[in-house]
């Protein structure tokens, strides 16, 4: 056979080229049938020595625990408020705060959240027309067809993560309108005072049944962000309504009051009622 396979290569090398070709194609499948012959082997040895029959599927593995909190627990992020009143923090911070269940809403996108929009929205999904009026904590109240919880909560931080509160209390993280209220009490009245607030993504916010605040637009929560004109706090009783709507990514606020040198008003208190 080598005699006739180097006659054919000195006559005619595309022929034996040829002849190479169909060769090794055959030992290819050769080699082909071999592995796979191999790998049904080690595949037999393996259901064998596991105890599975030939064809069994294995149950996905159970997922991996995230990071973190999983368990929803409020007090990782707050404390119930009390009925004993409370200073702001150092830095003027006001982190007590009735907030009410988050209402649903389909929001896709956060440019979305013009003057006019946020005026609209909160004015259609208000839990009531009164600016005045102080909810109770564990008070249900209906918005639209969605009844809605009060919680009052003291944050552990100077801003009030909405994102956490919904998930600790297992609700949809994104997507939503929030409604906050607190009380600020003054032993004198407090003149030439400005309210500045930060948020993500979009707010309002009023004093004593007044817009103070308007926080229009795709935001990051930055501190004094958007600050009032020249205000009063009055003696006695102030209070503050909230409405933060955000629709992908995270939801959080932070609300003090600063004099006209930009300092933290801190002689004042916070209730829930």
């Amino acid at each position: 056979m080598m005699n006739r396979l180097i006659c054919i290569e000195s006559t005619d090398s595309k022929y034996m080229v040829k002849l190479n070709l169909i060769m090794n194609r055959k030992r290819n499948s050769l080699l082909s049938v071999l592995a796979f012959a191999i790998m049904f082997s080690l595949l037999s040895n393996l259901n064998t020595a596991s105890g599975q029959p030939p064809g069994f599927q294995r149950p996905p593995l159970p997922p991996i625990p995230i990071k973190g909190d999983t368990t929803h627990t409020l007090s990782r992020h707050f404390s119930n408020a009390t009925s004993v009143k409370i200073p702001p923090f150092s830095n003027g911070f006001i982190h007590r705060w009735l907030v009410l269940e988050p209402i649903k809403k389909d929001i896709a996108r956060n440019n979305i959240f013009t003057d006019n929009y946020l005026r609209s929205e909160f004015k259609n999904n208000n839990f009531s027309e009164d600016y005045l009026v102080m909810p109770k904590a564990g008070e249900m109240v209906k918005v639209g067809n969605q009844d809605l919880k009060w919680y009052a909560l003291d944050s552990k931080t100077f801003n009030f993560n909405l994102f956490n509160f919904s998930y600790d209390i297992n609700k949809p993280k994104y997507g939503l309108l929030f409604w906050l209220v607190t009380v600020i009490d003054c032993k004198e009245e407090i003149e030439n005072v400005r309210m500045t607030a930060g948020c993500n993504s979009g707010g309002m916010f009023w004093l004593n049944g007044q817009e103070v605040l308007m926080l229009s637009g795709d935001r990051d929560m930055i501190v004094d962000n958007v600050a009032s004109p020249l205000i009063t706090l009055k003696k006695g009783k102030n209070i503050i309504r909230g409405a933060v709507i955000n629709g992908p990514g995270m939801a959080n606020f932070c609300l003090r009051f600063i004099d006209e040198k930009g300092k933290a008003v801190r002689n004042i208190s916070i209730s829930q009622d």
